[in-house]
């Protein structure tokens, strides 16, 4: 971090283009995603991060009352009108930056409203190092590609080796970049048009760019279907853990199954160790506290209560939120009883409550190996993993 903190950065929005793809009245920068506009989502994400010193926008001729409304809150300088291509509205913005020269200017794209912070900084870092003039955040290509003739044919496999999908932010030392793209200006239009992001200006500068990893969804908004998919649903994953002791009885609750045993789970409830795992789960997906919070112990009304009835409320206050669960796994730890005779059964049980198909919910188990409180076959504990969707809520 002492490089970026040494070092002065500018971020730069571009926010200057029309989306034609989009299809929306809006500008795909100003529509809405949840409460408030794209552009609004991507300027709180760098306006909280380490190293950025400032933050300017470029907007079309035109968009002033579109601009004002998404940045909004936002203590930043005025907009900066772009022109006709990309290239030469970031030429705009790093012209109106060049009286106060920062030591690095972070270009980003307002349509990308996911960037990650721990991002933007990795590519701050990669551009202070000695020697590199920009650092590009991408993802290595995973998928084969294929050259396609005019009549739909494949005419060549091409390979993927070294292939990378850049994306932005694209962080360069100012000075360089400047004049790399004052030159790109002075191209002919054809030779301009091969010049689609920054790296490939400052490649052609003869600049020395280096690539960063992205560490997450950083996706371009750049259809109508992009923003609904953005806007809809996310998924959420929560960890559940619950022990519970033996005491005399000859069967033992677990997931809904009364399994025969020399001895019961002592609780509160029918002490369903298992479904308790999954309730916490399941509620922690949504922030909605623990099984206690619901449903506390020293509430007569559960004395001996089915745990199913606490499993069907977690799922119903998912359900409420607009959600809907995709996965629950489930461990349990123990050296008594057998757990494999059961697991089918425990099974059907779970996706029964649930409401979900049966390969949508495991059931394993093992043992401490004679270690700790279940090596001493003093008890039982279990963990659970939910996996779930709800709608994506923006503030």
């Amino acid at each position: 971090m002492l490089l970026v903190l040494v070092a002065i950065c500018t971020a730069l929005i571009v926010a200057a283009g029309r989306g034609s793809r989009f299809g929306g009245v809006l500008p795909k920068q100003y529509a809405l995603l949840g409460a408030r506009p794209v552009l609004s989502h991507t300027l709180a994400t760098f306006q909280g991060v380490p190293g950025i010193d400032r933050i300017r926008v470029v907007i079309a001729p035109g968009d002033e009352a579109h601009y004002r409304a998404a940045a909004a809150g936002f203590d930043l300088a005025l907009p900066v009108l772009g022109g006709p291509s990309r290239q030469l509205s970031v030429l705009s913005g790093l012209e109106a930056l060049a009286p106060e020269a920062p030591d690095l200017v972070a270009i980003h794209d307002a349509a990308r409203p996911f960037i990650r912070a721990a991002d933007i900084v990795a590519c701050l870092e990669a551009a202070t190092v000695q020697g590199v003039d920009g650092a590009v955040l991408g993802v290595p290509l995973a998928d084969t590609l294929k050259r396609v003739a005019a009549n739909g044919a494949i005419s060549e496999t091409v390979p993927r080796e070294k292939l990378w999908r850049a994306q932005t932010p694209q962080v360069f030392r100012f000075a360089p970049l400047l004049r790399a793209h004052r030159e790109a200006a002075a191209l002919g239009a054809t030779e301009a048009t091969a010049l689609t992001d920054d790296a490939a200006v400052a490649e052609r500068a003869g600049l020395r760019v280096v690539m960063v990893t992205s560490s997450g969804d950083n996706t371009k908004i750049t259809t109508a279907e992009d923003l609904q998919r953005a806007s809809t649903m996310e998924t959420r994953t929560a960890f559940g853990f619950d022990v519970h002791g033996f005491a005399p009885g000859a069967a033992v609750m677990l997931a809904g199954v009364e399994i025969p045993h020399v001895q019961t789970l002592a609780g509160h409830s029918d002490a369903d160790v298992a479904l308790h795992a999954l309730t916490d789960a399941i509620l922690g997906t949504i922030g909605a506290g623990d099984i206690g919070l619901h449903f506390p112990p020293s509430d007569p009304r559960w004395r001996g209560a089915s745990s199913e009835r606490f499993l069907v409320h977690a799922l119903a206050l998912l359900a409420a939120r607009g959600g809907r669960v995709i996965h629950l796994d489930l461990t349990l730890v123990c050296e008594a009883p057998r757990i494999g005779p059961h697991r089918e059964a425990m099974i059907a049980s779970i996706a029964r409550i649930a409401g979900i198909p049966r390969d949508r919910v495991s059931v394993k188990a093992t043992t401490t190996e004679g270690l700790g409180f279940t090596g001493r076959r003093e008890g039982i504990a279990a963990q659970a993993v939910a996996t779930v969707e709800v709608p994506r809520i923006w503030e």
